[in-house]
């Protein structure tokens, strides 16, 4: 059985937390800029029924922090009205498209812009990284296919036309996608859908990939 680790500890750097009006209603940002320099700007949304303190979100915010990288965490509106069924696709995108809108707004300089999540907060980033204009996008646990459900598969999400890393476990119910050009991905042996296992290894697997394009120190 694979030990399940608690999750890093987000540093106590510069940071704060808003509300983002929305065409959905209110968004909740949860965004700590590392000082002096920011390398670029990572923002993560959460998965379905999830909030942005998953053990994989946060362990890797911290991690990022470290690295140079702006790190905004994205809770949407149906989640900050208290609400755990998701909204429909098309809704989560909006309201995402117009909290990054504000997030970039509040740099003097844009840094380079990469999109990510889990789950559900992963697909939305890879559906709107082109109209974002996003240097690359992250993945963690991209849900291939709904549990038993193959056929359904979601994988052109992930043709998001910038390099984009997935990570996924080697026994997520939901499938993990295979390696494309353009698309890297990493399966984490022993571990499930909520990447639970090793939250600081993911981490650091990301920002090592960050690192590799540019848009963090090493």
């Amino acid at each position: 059985m694979t030990e399940t680790q608690p999750a890093a500890a987000v540093p106590e750097l510069t940071g704060q937390q808003r509300t983002v009006p929305t065409p959905r209603g209110p968004a909740r940002v949860d965004l700590i800029v590392p000082d002096p320099a920011v390398t670029s700007l990572l923002v993560l949304g959460h998965g379905a029924g999830g909030d942005v303190t998953a053990p994989d979100l946060s362990a890797l915010t911290a991690a990022a922090i470290r690295a140079a990288v702006a790190v905004a965490r994205v809770t949407q509106p149906y989640r900050v009205a208290g609400r755990r069924a998701p909204a429909p696709a098309g809704h989560l995108d909006e309201a995402w498209l117009a909290v990054v809108a504000d997030l970039l707004a509040g740099f003097a300089t844009a840094p380079a812009l990469i999109v990510g999540g889990r789950s559900s907060g992963a697909r939305v980033a890879c559906r709107t990284a082109a109209a974002l204009g996003a240097a690359g996008v992250v993945a963690l646990a991209f849900p291939l296919h709904p549990p038993g459900r193959p056929e359904r598969s979601r994988l052109a999400e992930l043709d998001t036309g910038r390099p984009t890393l997935v990570v996924n476990g080697d026994r997520d119910p939901f499938g993990v996608p295979a390696p494309a050009p353009g698309r890297d991905v990493v399966v984490r042996p022993g571990q499930r859908h909520d990447l639970k296992g090793d939250p600081a290894g993911t981490a650091a697997i990301v920002v090592r990939w960050l690192a590799g394009h540019g848009w963090a120190h090493p």
